[in-house]
């Protein structure tokens, strides 16, 4: 068993299902180890950015930052993704046969292999076998292991290639006593695909094929569970994707079985494959990006002690966020977006889409009118000022104009096009805004009739105008109104409500937008902001452009914890957010902008009594509620352990005031400002205050909130903080190492001055090392005693006056 440390190189750590990674394990200082820091110091504290340290051998200048030798070139730089895991392998206990999940070892003087033929052999721990032209290269082992309830696993390290041969294969079998009657994997050199295979007769007459893939399909993986046999891939040895499924064949469950690994090549030239980790059952430890390569040398020795930081710190050095009507619109990856929030004394708007749309500038018709930056209101949510218009007349006064580029006009030829704004006028009969091709064959006005109801003309043969109502009703009211058009589903929404406009002609090679005006005429009165334009394949953009209503007029508020974490996630183009726990309550709207999305995130984890954290397998965030921690039961316990086998120092127990509290004054947005307390336990301790900001959406969660934290910790039991643990002695290590952050275990046999002889913990973070023959991890936990909620008639949670505490 040991640590897998792999590189993506030349790959995008938001990307992951793109890298490939290459195991760079062998230059792992193991005598220094790997260090690893994860979570946080206790369950009062915010998680903190997860973070590695390993020193790495760069004798041959592999791992030397702009080293063109280097065959990592160019690709040894700050933010090379990495990961980390430990690859636990099994052994082999009792008498033969042996199920086969006890198969882990490639050591050809283990005994474990019968027959090594055509080259075949080990090399530094992995199994080499070539592909040479006219020979068949195998590794066998002897006949002494069963499948049935049992599996067994290897990656495929280095792949090979068709080096001109119409004929080469690589291949991973059990077999049978029978020649020609096996199952396994078949890999397909030379046409690139990977078969899961049940041969009889070396015929199978309904294979699973797919494309091999060296970031999905490296590991391989043929298990039998129930009556199934089950053939398996996965990127990482970790998470497992079934490629075929079978009834067991009868040979399975009455023989002694055979592994092998062999290859065979008609012509070209050889190389060879290369499969290592056979039968280890992986757990992730971290993953992130390398922050710096800094080389060092001890006489000619190169050394290179590497730090890495997981997800958190992309996060943290992103810009503050907008409104979140801004980030709800720039999420949508616009062609052209201005939200016309530039200062009092601008003369034109910028573009914030990051294309290269030209600004709107100010543009004059006829005489006097004025168009004034930042003096008007935009919508409820998103306080930025929006210019006025106001000109003189429908002929004099001012409006913008922008010539958005060929981007624009290329994407606009070739999709479906997309529109939206926000407005406000007292004055029916004006244009809202205008798009038109370069050459004029195609235009689309959006406008309010003279009744104040909107309407959209449109022309796309040069000579033809279409007017097409849409039942808006007057939106001349002097109230801020928003409306998106989507072209594909020829639809537009008023205010987020979905209206027919059916007969709107479809446009191509958009270019020129005005805002406020049209051919020197029609001139708006009143304000204007938010245009967003684009124009893209994705039938499914009009429902999405629609919510930008309430975006702007609320925020979202109301919307559940679980639902606001994974839309600011999406601000920060994280996809991937894992959502644990039922309890997900409103919250009030996001908020203005000028935070960071970190910042917003914890916003929520403090008002939920949540957990946010970076996973430690995946470029993605998880959120637990706060239900997730319950009621912890012997049944939800990662692992039980003796204190007497921790073999380690440094276990505490504390009882201080460094968690006390008695008082919260809590305030919510909109909301009364509230107090909680617990007198008993101001008279007891003295008064241990705290203020409490959240978003809560009433007044009566606000007090749960508030009533939750002082029940917790009025009076909080003594606990142990800290546990450390040699967890690579201990036969139940995999478990240990699937503890992570939530998880509950419990320490027994604790000394006879220990208050009780056992105790339940929560794991808050921990702080592992990992070295050749150890892996010491130091958990840093809380009482799980204090997460615990009544539940009426329970013998362990309905205890009157004691384990009755209210759960919200």
């Amino acid at each position: 068993m040991g640590v897998l440390v792999e590189m993506g190189w030349g790959g995008l750590v938001q990307a992951p299902e793109t890298i490939t990674w290459t195991d760079i394990t062998p230059r792992v200082d193991q005598i220094q180890g790997v260090t690893i820091t994860r979570g946080a110091s206790d369950e009062l504290s915010e998680t903190q950015p997860g973070t590695a340290t390993l020193t790495l051998d760069n004798q041959d200048g592999a791992l030397t930052p702009g080293n063109s030798t280097s065959p990592y070139y160019p690709f040894v730089r700050r933010n090379a993704p990495v990961r980390i895991s430990q690859a636990v392998m099994p052994t082999r206990t009792g008498a033969a046969p042996w199920p086969l999940s006890m198969m882990g070892d490639f050591d050809s003087s283990s005994g474990m292999w019968a027959s090594l033929t055509g080259g075949a052999s080990v090399v530094g721990g992995r199994a080499r076998i070539p592909l040479t032209p006219g020979v068949t290269s195998v590794m066998q082992s002897a006949r002494q292991w069963t499948l049935p309830g049992a599996s067994v696993c290897a990656r495929l390290t280095t792949v090979p290639t068709p080096n001109g041969s119409s004929v080469s294969r690589s291949n991973f079998f059990v077999e049978s006593t029978t020649v020609g009657t096996r199952l396994g994997w078949q890999h397909n050199v030379s046409t690139g695909k990977l078969r899961a295979v049940n041969l009889v007769g070396d015929v199978d007459g309904a294979p699973a094929d797919v494309t091999f893939s060296e970031t999905d399909h490296r590991w391989m993986r043929i298990r039998e569970t129930s009556g199934q046999v089950y053939w398996e891939t996965s990127p990482n040895g970790m998470d497992w994707t079934v490629r075929r499924t079978l009834a067991t064949p009868s040979w399975v469950t009455s023989q002694s079985l055979v592994v092998s690994f062999n290859a065979v090549r008609t012509g070209g030239t050889g190389d060879y494959a290369e499969w290592d980790l056979l039968g280890a059952q992986v757990r992730p430890r971290f993953y992130g990006t390398v922050n710096e390569w800094p080389i060092q040398w001890e006489g000619l020795l190169s050394k290179v002690t590497i730090s890495a930081t997981d997800l958190f710190k992309r996060l943290n050095r992103l810009p503050p966020l907008m409104s979140c009507l801004s980030e709800e619109i720039k999420a949508l990856g616009p062609l052209a977006y201005y939200p016309l929030t530039e200062p009092t004394g601008a003369t034109s708007a910028g573009d914030l889409s990051g294309t290269t749309a030209g600004p709107l500038v100010v543009a004059q018709v006829g005489a006097g009118g004025s168009l004034d930056f930042g003096t008007a209101s935009g919508p409820a949510s998103a306080p930025e000022s929006l210019p006025t218009f106001a000109p003189a007349s429908a002929t004099a006064g001012k409006y913008l104009l922008a010539d958005m580029g060929q981007v624009f006009q290329d994407s606009s030829t070739g999709n479906w096009n997309q529109q939206a704004a926000w407005f406000s006028t007292s004055t029916p009969g004006r244009v809202l805004f205008a798009l038109t091709g370069s050459a004029g064959t195609m235009q689309i006005v959006w406008s309010l009739n003279g009744a104040g109801v909107l309407q959209a003309e449109s022309m796309n043969d040069g000579s033809t105008w279409q007017t097409t109502t849409i039942a808006s009703g007057n939106l001349a009211d002097g109230k801020l109104h928003h409306i998106a058009y989507d072209e594909a589903a020829g639809r537009v929404y008023v205010d987020g409500v979905a209206k027919g406009a059916g007969s709107v002609q479809w446009m191509v090679g958009l270019r020129n937008l005005t805002v406020g005006g049209y051919a020197g005429g029609r001139l708006w009165s009143g304000t204007i902001g938010h245009v967003m334009l684009t124009a893209t394949q994705y039938t499914g953009i009009g429902p999405q452009m629609a919510t930008h209503y309430q975006a702007g007029a609320t925020a979202f508020a109301g919307e559940t914890a679980a639902v606001r974490m994974a839309r600011l996630a999406k601000y920060a183009g994280i996809s991937a957010v894992t959502i644990l726990g039922t309890t997900h309550d409103p919250v009030a709207g996001q908020g203005e902008g000028g935070s960071g999305v970190v910042a917003r995130m914890r916003e929520v984890e403090a008002t939920e009594s949540g957990r946010l954290y970076a996973r430690r397998d995946y470029y993605g965030l998880a959120y637990q509620s706060r239900d997730q921690r319950y009621n912890p039961d012997p049944a939800s316990e990662v692992f039980t352990i003796a204190y007497a086998d921790l073999d380690t120092l440094g276990v505490q127990l504390a009882d201080d005031d460094q968690k006390l509290c008695n008082q919260v004054e809590a305030s919510r947005p909109g909301g009364a400002t509230q107090k909680v307390r617990a007198d008993s336990s101001v008279l007891a301790f003295g008064l241990y205050g705290q203020q409490l900001e959240i978003l809560k959406t009433s007044d009566n969660s606000l007090v749960d909130a508030a009533s939750w934290i002082v029940s917790r910790y009025a009076n909080p039991d003594p606990e142990l903080r800290e546990v450390p643990i040699e967890a690579y002695t201990m036969p139940g290590y995999l478990n240990i190492l699937d503890a992570d952050i939530s998880s509950f275990f419990s320490v027994t046999g604790l000394p006879a001055q220990a208050p009780a002889a056992s105790m339940r913990v929560t794991v808050e973070g921990y702080t592992e090392t990992i070295k050749e023959q150890s892996h010491v991890i130091q958990f840093r936990t809380s009482a799980s005693t204090r997460d615990s909620v009544w539940v009426l008639g329970d013998a362990t949670y309905g205890v009157l006056n004691s384990t009755t505490r209210l759960a919200y």
